[in-house]
């Protein structure tokens, strides 16, 4: 066998994306809270980069009335000699700068103990800023675990009973349920026996809120039925023995079985319904996540046309700061530092440049939306049409790819709600009439139907399709599923109502 080395050459394309290409798709694709979040971090390690602030203006009564006594500055403290230079004169005795020199150090010794830097006297009644913002920020909201064991703590039992319910309590969800199987958790606290700890989780069971505890659903609404005052215990036979049933929505066999009248049955429903299934969520703060809107879409009754602008309030515009270019313009400083300032001093300007590019295209494929979904903001969801990205792509003279960055992750607010910017890109169909609709509009159309249908003879999923045929489109059977499932609507048997 031989070995040897060669050379060869060959020709190849390849496309090869710029680090400053890559950067300004990423911004692109930012929604708004994560653009201002890179941006910080663009300040934080991008020294010459600087937030540009507003320009401030002066006050009308400033301004207007000068020589008013309610506006007028405070007159000014007369500087030693006017405004002079100290400069030492070059005569003899030089005694007068001397002179000057004292009276500007007695005078600023003065200003300071005036309290220039010292620190204001309040009076009696004055309210200290800093206590008050420190007495109205909210404190860190208690945990369930921690609410459980702060009852726990007065609950009178067995020591190994205690310590097993200290375990316990650390394996239940916040939504209140035993996360793991209770006999597994012997092996946390070998001193103590099986029994011990299912006496500890019937004494948690008694704790508040009710239900918490529980290891499934049935066992949750059991706890909390048995907790009640009243007398539920058709509530409880109906949980216990016919939850399937209940879920089936046979209410007629329900009662057949359990002997008792169909008004009876539903009156015990009524109050299952307001049980808790999830009472662990009442204890303690759950932060909803905030939308904030990239676009904000308004009327303009003088034109009578929808105008959008870019939501940026919270992306503040950016720009490199003079000192540093000044420093880098004049080659004063070493090569080293020289060389810092300008590799910072582009990245800056990349991605100042990036963020206008991201305004740009996001408000020319906002407008676009506009002017192809005029029926939508005019008359509401049902009139939504067909947009295809490639098509908004097309007619901007982009890439497709670009418009899905340009609309990932944004919403859009406009006089109909808020909404995800993906939610006026979708495909569609036509109607008897040659219109079209978006597969959104046709869900929306399927939702009014359902929601005006007879809820004693609820229609089935023929039925929907012979309701969406009159109205003008041709839906599969199918599809109308798969709409139900995409709407959380359940099916005609479970949504029929008795009498």
């Amino acid at each position: 066998m031989r070995l040897d080395a060669s050379q060869q050459m060959h020709l190849e394309q390849r496309m090869v994306l710029a680090p400053r290409m890559i950067q300004s798709m990423e911004i692109l694709q930012l929604p708004l809270l994560a653009l201002q979040e890179r941006i910080e971090q663009e300040m934080l390690s991008n020294p010459v980069l600087e937030q540009e602030e507003p320009e401030l203006t002066e006050s009308p009564g400033t301004a207007e009335n000068p020589e008013s006594p309610e506006t007028a500055p405070a007159p000014e403290r007369e500087l030693p000699d006017g405004e002079q230079t100290l400069v030492v004169q070059d005569d003899d005795s030089r005694r007068k700068d001397f002179e000057r020199l004292d009276r500007v150090t007695d005078d600023f010794d003065d200003y300071l103990a005036r309290g220039a830097y010292a620190r204001p006297r309040r009076a009696p009644d004055d309210r200290d800023a800093k206590l008050d913002a420190m007495q109205n920020t909210a404190a860190p909201a208690q945990s369930l675990n921690e609410f459980l064991l702060d009852q726990w703590a007065f609950v009178e039992a067995d020591p190994l009973v205690k310590k097993a319910g200290a375990v316990i309590i650390d394996f239940i969800d916040e939504a209140g349920y035993l996360a793991s199987p209770l006999q597994s958790l012997p092996e946390r606290l070998p001193a103590a026996a099986p029994h011990h700890f299912e006496r500890a989780l019937r004494l948690i069971q008694t704790l508040e809120p009710a239900g918490v505890g529980a290891r499934d659903l049935p066992e949750c609404l059991l706890i909390q039925l048995r907790n009640s005052p009243e007398d539920r215990s058709l509530e409880i036979e109906l949980v216990s023995h016919h939850l399937k049933d209940i879920e089936m929505n046979r209410f007629p066999a329900v009662a057949r079985k359990a002997g008792r009248t169909l008004p009876e049955i539903q009156h015990a429903l009524k109050v299952i319904s307001r049980l808790d299934p999830r009472p662990g969520l009442q204890i303690g703060s759950r932060e909803t996540p905030s939308i904030l809107p990239d676009v904000i879409v308004e009327y303009d009754e003088q034109s009578d046309a929808y105008t959008a602008r870019l939501h940026d309030a919270g992306a503040p515009n950016l720009r490199v700061s003079a000192t540093y270019l000044d420093m880098a313009r004049r080659g004063k400083i070493p090569p080293e530092a020289r060389d810092f300032l300008k590799n910072n001093i582009r990245s800056a300007r990349w991605i100042i440049e990036a963020i206008e590019q991201r305004k740009h295209t996001l408000l020319r494929v906002v407008n676009h939306v506009l002017k192809s979904q005029r029926d939508f903001f005019e008359f509401g969801p049902l009139h939504l049409k067909p947009l295809p990205m490639v098509e908004v792509a097309q007619a901007l003279g982009i890439h497709v790819g670009t418009v899905s960055r340009a609309v990932s992750g944004k919403y859009m607010q406009t006089p109909l709600g808020i909404y995800p910017l993906r939610f006026f890109f979708s495909g569609g169909t036509e109607n008897a009439a040659g219109e079209s609709l978006s597969w959104d509009a046709v869900k929306a159309k399927l939702q009014e139907i359902i929601d005006h249908e007879d809820k004693q003879n609820p229609y089935n999923d023929d039925d929907l399709v012979r309701e969406l045929a009159q109205h003008g489109l041709t839906v599969a059977r199918r599809t109308i599923a798969k709409y139900r499932a995409l709407l959380h609507v359940p099916p005609a048997r479970r949504r029929r109502r008795y009498q």
